[in-house]
């Protein structure tokens, strides 16, 4: 066989069995079309530090259910930055895996990664009212934006690209229309970072949240030109969200309050929501979650003293079922 034929039966032989590096580049294409910046930062993430220097040079009709499976196992087992991987973070892998290879082999991927939940923080009572003790007594806008937080459940991002027009003190309501993020970027071949004010992450996020009557005299003083950030009272300045969060640790501290992150304000309004009987649909929606479940799921962390107060319904209703 010449040399020439031998080059044109090497591309035909590529161009009918293609390697992953090929299916990641098509599936990557397609995607970005579809997802949320911050979205495809992570996937590319994911890309380059995990599957294309395992994967990218394999043709596609060498990966196997098996092969994947034992990926799977290494990284449960091995360690990134220092760190051993989280059964997360191995599922976020195993979850761009599947999605590139999905039609491209012929064995379906039925990869599922166990994950231990994990204990989430909510301020207790006391810990609620020392937090609000500080904040009222070191008023500025960054403690009223915490204060914020604590009531009406906003995460962080949110509150970073909060702006007055979004406030209505005649209705008493405030809307989510953004959220801010620093988003990794390549520039020169060099990994920088950007801040990002986009709307949020999916439809659910767009609401809007009755004020509690509690807050309005703190956000009537603090009133700012509509396209000012609420945190800054400026048009063209803001806060970005580690700095909020890095704000809030040296809040807890001043507090002595310990093990909690900004995201635990918005467990905590969630909790004390329950506790008072709040109607669950609209605290899904104020949350701007998709379902109920998620709400309940994941945000909703009833106290000691909560089932305490139930069983001692089921007591009294014991009671009197026993003396009819």
């Amino acid at each position: 066989m010449t040399q020439k034929a031998t080059e044109q039966t090497t591309a035909a032989d590529l161009l009918l069995d293609p390697v992953f590096s090929d299916a990641a580049a098509e599936w990557k294409r397609h995607t970005k079309q579809l997802v949320k910046a911050s979205t495809m930062v992570k996937y590319s993430n994911i890309l380059n530090r995990y599957l294309l220097p395992s994967w990218g040079e394999v043709p596609l009709s060498q990966i196997t259910g098996g092969r994947v499976r034992a990926f799977a196992d290494v990284l449960l087992e091995s360690e990134g930055d220092g760190r051993r991987l989280s059964a997360k973070t191995v599922q976020d892998i195993m979850s761009v895996l599947k999605n590139i290879l999905k039609g491209k082999i012929a064995e379906p991927l039925d990869i599922h990664i166990r994950q231990k939940s994990r204990p989430i923080r909510v301020f207790s009572v006391q810990e609620q009212k020392e937090l609000c003790r500080y904040l009222v007594t070191h008023p500025d806008l960054r403690n009223e934006g915490i204060l914020l937080c604590l009531f009406t459940g906003l995460r962080v991002g949110e509150l970073c690209a909060l702006k007055w027009s979004d406030i209505s003190l005649s209705e008493r309501t405030l809307c989510v229309r953004r959220t801010m993020q620093r988003l990794q970027t390549l520039e020169d071949g060099a990994a920088r970072t950007r801040i990002e004010i986009s709307e949020p992450k999916s439809d659910c996020s767009l609401r809007v949240i009755p004020l509690p009557e509690i807050l309005l005299p703190h956000i009537k003083k603090r009133l700012a030109h509509p396209d000012a950030f609420f945190l800054t009272g400026e048009c063209a300045r803001y806060v970005e969200p580690r700095v909020m969060q890095y704000h809030f640790k040296k809040v807890l501290s001043a507090c002595g309050i310990d093990g909690a992150g900004f995201h635990s304000l918005r467990h905590t309004f969630a909790t004390r929501c329950v506790e008072s009987g709040f109607d669950l649909k609209c605290l899904s929606e104020i949350l701007g979650h998709a379902s109920v479940n998620i709400t309940l799921n994941r945000y909703v962390h009833p106290s000691l003293q909560l089932k305490q107060e139930n069983m001692s319904k089921l007591s009294k209703t014991f009671a009197a079922v026993s003396h009819s």
